[in-house]
């Protein structure tokens, strides 16, 4: 078997994930295609591992240490990413950027402070 195609699958999977990853706004797409990478990487170790006919079977064996990884990242993930969405009630990752606790969700007043008007942090006149 060639090592052309293995290689080619892989890294077609690897962008797949990739662009997923870049342009997915939900958290939970985005875990999904963190673990469509790490396939891919696993595709080209026991492909490699296949091809260099390796004794001691190390592309066989790490491609075991990363599903453990994968397992672990993607229950720690879904973990966060369900407690993310219990407090925030949404997913969506480009509005759980600012995640201090105390801030507003409607977002900063586009006017400004008004004259006069106490900061409710500190008491002090703006």
């Amino acid at each position: 078997m060639h090592l052309a195609y293995p290689a080619v699958l892989a890294a077609l999977l690897f962008c797949t994930g990739l662009y997923g990853v870049l342009a997915r706004r939900n958290a939970i797409l985005v875990l999904m295609s963190v673990e469509l990478m790490l396939n891919a990487v696993n595709l080209n170790l026991v492909a490699f591992d296949v091809w260099l006919r390796d004794s001691l079977h190390a592309g066989q064996a790490l491609t075991l240490f990363t599903i453990a990884i994968a397992a672990a990242e993607i229950g720690i993930g879904l973990a966060i990413v369900l407690m993310v969405y219990r407090n925030r009630g949404t997913a969506d990752v480009d509005r759980l950027r600012d995640t201090a606790e105390g801030h507003e969700t409607a977002g900063p007043n586009p006017a400004g402070p008004t004259p006069g008007s106490a900061n409710p942090a500190t008491g002090a006149a703006a």
